[in-house]
């Protein structure tokens, strides 16, 4: 960090920064942390911009630090989500200037969730210790809490967590312990160590924050060489149909025979595997429209001794919904329907207003009901199998919970929605993470790309170009074994940043009462 050292004897980021450079170098720092993310993957970025926002709200009133925050995430969700422009605009067909004002409402809002944490960070019993080193810890508390909050609120929004960021670092090795809210805390306090090092003249001060660094970064090297699940079968082999349907044909009835043709001849190299995977509503058809199509489909599964699974929308006769599901055929079985709906993708909030209102919001896949928690999901040959559709993957809680007594974790997606952006390598960045966490495979199958094998140590093994037609072929290892993140997930790292705030909390809250006493003692004498 030495690199830093002019800016700050320049006097770049000390206090005496007017509200507007304040708030500039808040947004600008904001657009600088999705870098640190995939594709690009400038994973010191994740250390530095949290850092730099610490630093502009040092011993600064309420309003400052809130809106240094909102700045701050408008330009990490500027720059980190801009994707949603894309399926907007390309693919909901809103006009232009629509399109922009409708990602920039989302943009702002998800600012708006995030300068909670600077609401939060100006809690007078938090600013009452008067101390840099608890005002920094109750920083990266405060954000892992945020990203924490972000999981579930409103359904929830799970992206552009620090901790992604650190998957192929020695802080990964702390992934199957604390997940990746545990990441995000090790690189936001090895970050702010850094600023408490630049910032305090005392040399034992100093000494020990580089000691938690070392600590952190030491620590997760040697957690890495620790192997929390094992082996519990033969590989597997496994081939992945990477169609490259066209998004804008998909529902099109006259490219309906044109798909199955495709998926039909692709699998044909594929029939060798032990399982044969299709993406995400593979076959553009309701499930009972499709019934002649998947009993083909079926036999022909049987006849090589083969578990094929397909995405596909299940309409359920009773109930009258339709799923997003997962269907097992030939060796495979049971049929799984998504839980967590993509809003607006799948499921439109205040559909009474918002539905007709453009063509957004009548989208193909808009009218999806979540199916149920605890299911039975699907199983290949002797092997349960926790299934992940799209969206799913990037909620490290429910992964974990489904992958419990599971030998391998099955994502399929269909990211044709969000084109050439980042958000489809994102997304595998994501299931990478989720590998980590539980020790398991991760086998990812897309329409149009990143399709991947993914070890039980978060590394590709084999994975695919975008924007191609491919079969990818490899082998998964069936997993036995838990990881402590399978057994406490995000509890263990949300708790320990609640019992810190609290503490630190009761501390300054103390600390005023007593201030308050001795004055009105003061005021008697």
């Amino acid at each position: 960090m030495s690199f830093l050292t002019p800016l700050i004897r320049s006097g770049l980021f000390q206090q005496q920064l007017t509200p507007r450079w304040r708030y500039l170098f808040a947004l600008c720092a904001g657009a600088l942390m999705p870098l640190a993310l995939a594709p690009l993957g400038i994973w010191p970025l994740a250390a530095i911009a949290p850092a730099i926002l610490a630093w502009l709200c040092w011993q600064q009133e309420s309003r400052a630090i809130v809106l240094s925050h909102f700045f701050f995430g408008l330009g990490m969700f500027g720059v980190g989500i801009s994707w949603v422009f894309v399926s907007i605009h390309n693919f909901g067909q809103a006009p232009l200037p629509l399109a922009v004002l409708l990602t920039a409402i989302f943009v702002s809002f998800l600012a708006a969730v995030f300068s909670l944490n600077g609401k939060i960070l100006s809690w007078k019993t938090l600013q009452s210790t008067h101390s840099l080193a608890l005002y920094l810890v109750c920083f990266c508390c405060i954000w892992v809490m945020g990203e924490w909050l972000r999981s579930w609120l409103l359904t929830g929004f799970p992206w552009l967590y620090l901790g992604y960021s650190q998957w192929s670092t020695p802080l990964a090795g702390w992934a199957p312990i604390f997940g990746v809210f545990g990441l995000s805390w090790a690189i936001l306090i090895s970050g702010c160590a850094v600023v408490y090092i630049l910032k305090t003249p005392n040399a034992v001060s100093r000494t020990a924050a580089a000691v938690i660094i070392a600590g952190l970064w030491l620590g997760g090297h040697q957690l890495q060489q620790l192997n929390w699940t094992s082996p519990n079968d033969d590989p597997i082999k496994v081939a992945l149909v990477q169609a490259n349907i066209p998004q804008e044909k998909k529902w099109q009835p006259s490219f309906l025979m044109p798909t199955l043709e495709r998926y039909r001849d692709l699998s044909t190299q594929g029939w060798q595997a032990d399982w044969l995977i299709w993406p995400e509503a593979a076959v553009p058809m309701l499930y009972h429209q499709a019934s002649a199509y998947l009993e083909q489909t079926h036999q022909q599964a049987l006849a090589t001794n083969t578990a094929l699974i397909t995405g596909i929308l299940y309409d359920d006769p009773f109930e009258r919904k339709i799923y997003n599901s997962a269907n097992g055929l030939g060796l495979a079985t049971g049929l799984y329907h998504k839980t967590r709906l993509v809003p607006f993708g799948e499921y439109v909030p205040l559909e009474d207003w918002l539905r007709g209102l453009i063509e957004f919001f009548n989208l193909p896949m808009s009218v999806i009901s979540a199916g149920k928690d605890q299911q039975a999901g699907l199983q290949a040959g002797a092997h349960r199998i926790a299934t992940a559709i799209c969206y799913e993957i990037v909620y490290p809680d429910l992964v974990t919970e489904m992958a419990k007594d599971r030998a391998v974790i099955l994502t399929i997606s269909n990211d044709a929605w969000f084109g050439a952006s980042w958000g489809p390598l994102q997304h595998l960045e994501m299931a990478q993470m989720r590998a980590l966490e539980t020790g398991r495979y991760v086998i990812r199958a897309t329409n149009n790309g990143v399709s991947a094998i993914i070890s039980s140590d978060g590394q590709l093994q084999q994975r695919s170009s975008q924007f191609v037609q491919k079969v990818l072929l490899g082998k998964v290892t069936p997993m036995y074994g838990s990881t402590p993140f399978m057994r406490w997930g995000s509890s263990m790292i949300v708790g320990l940043c609640a019992l810190i705030l609290g503490l630190v909390a009761v501390a300054g809250y103390r600390k005023n009462q007593k201030k308050e006493l001795e004055l009105v003692t003061h005021e008697r004498v």
